[in-house]
């Protein structure tokens, strides 16, 4: 049986603005290094430079290089005194600005021999050659990767300063693999997740779990639809307000936005292939307003096949990278295995008619 669709349809871009309005982006917090792990960076002072000063790379002789011309196993440079041993880490001694070998030295006889030259440089790792002076852990905006969290170890930090909205995810019955899917996204993209079940699936029910108290965006999964088993967005009235109940998006039309208190609250479909669309549509910008997190990076490649849209309707498009270009695997009606299979995604807006083979494409990677 064909779905009915809500009595008119709210352009997406209307729906996100209302759904934003008001908000205001949540306060940078310090966290520990692994909670920071995702989240989007606040202002963070600038790095002293590592190592502080020149360090031994390796294991060896500390001397100075030009003290050492021409020495070699045929004409050995004799010393008047033995030179400085250093291990890997220790600060290579005044003056001297290399570090050789151990079997480049000869100590088995009463006069210490170096049996090879050396270079400025050589066996030495140099006073911020690890981290420069001045460097950024993150630059504000943006999200905190592993490799960051590396410079921040080296620096012996404990605590990054970061933005992680709080999202609460409420999962109506027969809606877990749409809610996980959600939930696992909001998480790679540094949000603090919670997520709880509605006891039942009448508005009365899904009323009660509808706590806006400890979170900055509030998210139901199922219900959003006009069947007899459908109340998530009148349950949403019941507490608040509702904004928009349709908007103008394939898939994900009978999604719902609206507000309770300040909290800006959407209603996803419980369709897996639906909620996916809402969230690269609806739910990824808001967080993104929240975190203050800088403009994601799109990949321009043409296409390898024009594709058709819906004026009127703002529609999903699942591309695959091959040989070069965007190859459209699905748009408007997304399968899971067009999901699990697609490398970007790309929105077609509702006032495009879509786009022509070879026509060079803005595309957002999937996971990014």
């Amino acid at each position: 049986m064909t779905q009915r669709l809500p009595p008119s349809l709210t352009p997406l871009d209307l729906a996100l603005a209302a759904l934003l309005r008001g908000v205001e982006p949540v306060a940078p917090a310090d966290l520990p290094l692994a909670d920071a792990l995702g989240c989007v960076a606040a202002g963070m002072p600038p790095l002293g430079a590592s190592p502080p000063h020149d360090i031994a790379a390796t294991d060896g002789w500390a001397l100075r290089a030009s003290d050492l011309v021409g020495a070699s196993s045929y004409a050995p440079l004799s010393l008047t005194a033995p030179p400085v041993w250093v291990e890997a880490g220790d600060a290579i001694p005044e003056r001297c600005d290399c570090v050789l070998d151990a079997d480049a030295v000869d100590t088995a006889g009463p006069i210490t021999e170096v049996l090879t030259e050396g270079f400025p440089g050589q066996g030495v790792r140099r006073a911020g050659s690890d981290i420069a002076n001045g460097t950024s852990i993150v630059p504000e905006g943006m999200p905190v990767r592993a490799t960051g969290l590396l410079l921040a170890r080296a620096a012996e930090l404990k605590t990054l300063s970061v933005r992680r909205p709080r999202l609460r995810v409420i999962n109506m019955a027969g809606g877990v693999a749409a809610a996980q899917l959600v939930v696992d996204q909001a998480r790679a993209a540094g949000a603090e997740v919670t997520m709880a079940d509605a006891p039942g699936r009448d508005a009365a029910s899904i009323a009660k779990v509808l706590d806006t108290t400890a979170c900055d965006l509030l998210l139901t999964v199922g219900g959003t639809g006009v069947g007899r088993k459908d109340a998530a967005v009148a349950a949403l009235a019941d507490c608040g307000e509702v904004l928009a109940h349709g908007i103008a998006m394939q898939p994900g039309r009978t999604a719902a936005i609206g507000k309770i208190g300040s909290v800006p609250v959407v209603a996803l479909p419980g369709a897996p292939d639906q909620a996916f669309a809402v969230w690269v549509g609806l739910l990824r910008p808001v967080l993104d307003h929240l975190s203050v997190r800088a403009s994601r990076k799109s990949v321009a490649l043409p296409l390898a096949r024009k594709i058709a849209s819906i004026v009127g309707m703002a529609e999903i498009a699942l591309l695959a990278e091959e040989q070069g270009a965007w190859l459209p695997l699905a748009v408007g009606e997304l399968s899971l295995q067009a999901i699990a299979r697609a490398d970007a995604w790309l929105l077609v807006p509702g006032d495009s008619e879509g786009f022509a083979a070879g026509a060079p494409v803005d595309a957002y990677l999937m996971w990014e």
